[in-house]
């Protein structure tokens, strides 16, 4: 089918439209400059779109990194760059009754959770800044669902690959053996390989019984002294310098303390309607990560 994919450029969607295509689909990409491909159609995030008349399900990735020193100004582009696309898209959905329709979104939406066992039916007790946005960034899709098109929420965790995401920043100091576990270790890391999210996602694309958020992270999250213990033997250095909370404070500012939350997620919907990982723990994820190429 035709499938109209928003963010298409970046981290997860450049290798998500090469998987697409892999499998048959034709894709729209929706691009903010002047479109220069046949494949490209221009669009303002911000305004109505009419998209190609024989679309059968969007998938919008569209959404600023979080790995940046969270000034008030980019508080907002956090904000407007996932609220105001999926707002768009969604009533786009809806009045072309398009009958899927995939949005990004993450763990963050749980709020810092400590030991409490997280799955698709926990609350989102919007505790902090991510959380509250993440409840609004999936509350931006609701025209869809209230036009009966299957609306899939991706709560994505951490997706691991040499060539970016949360661990590409990490590689050096931990190849250098100057990196360590983030304070005292006991927070939970929503670890998944990017393989099992690609693949993740053409499951939930394909399965008809699947709607609602669904949690995108490996089926063992580990703490984060076990993810450093993991990466310093993935690269065969140690990693026993703890990093203090202060340090990074002064380096990221606000967006520092999301390596102190914890996400202790499970991937309850996909486990439940049958999805294999092919990456079970997160060393052998980690071990993909460091070897494949996209």
């Amino acid at each position: 089918m035709r499938i109209v994919v928003a963010g298409g450029s970046g981290f997860l969607g450049r290798p998500l439209i090469k998987e697409l295509r892999g499998a048959g689909h034709d894709i729209t990409q929706l691009v903010r400059r002047p479109a220069t491909k046949p494949e490209h159609l221009t669009w303002d995030p911000s305004a109505p779109i009419q998209l190609p008349e024989d679309t059968g399900a969007i998938i919008n990735l569209c959404g600023a990194g979080i790995g940046h020193r969270w000034t008030d100004a980019y508080r907002k582009e956090l904000h407007d760059s996932r609220v105001f696309p999926t707002r768009t898209l969604a009533h786009a959905a809806a009045a072309q009754k398009i009958p899927v329709m995939i949005n990004a979104s993450g763990v963050g939406i749980y709020g810092d959770s400590g030991d409490k066992e997280l799955t698709e039916k926990s609350g989102a007790p919007q505790t902090d800044f991510l959380a509250r946005v993440g409840v609004e960034w999936e509350g931006a899709a609701k025209p869809a669902r209230e036009a009966g098109t299957r609306v899939v929420l991706l709560r994505t965790g951490f997706p691991l690959h040499k060539s970016g995401g949360s661990l590409k920043p990490q590689l050096l100091p931990f190849k250098l053996g100057i990196a360590g576990k983030l304070g005292n270790g006991r927070q939970w890391v929503p670890w998944i390989s990017l393989e099992d999210w690609l693949r993740a996602a053409l499951f939930v694309l394909d399965n008809d019984a699947i709607a609602g958020p669904v949690n995108m992270c490996g089926p063992k999250p580990v703490t984060n002294a076990e993810f450093t213990k993991a990466l310093g033997e993935a690269v065969h250095r140690p990693a026993i310098f703890p990093v203090p909370k202060i340090a990074v404070r002064l380096l990221f500012g606000e967006y520092a303390e999301e390596g102190y939350r914890s996400y202790r997620a499970f991937p309850t919907v996909l486990s439940s309607n049958g999805f294999v990982f092919h990456h079970p723990s997160v060393r052998t994820a980690l071990k993909a990560a460091l070897s494949d190429s996209l």
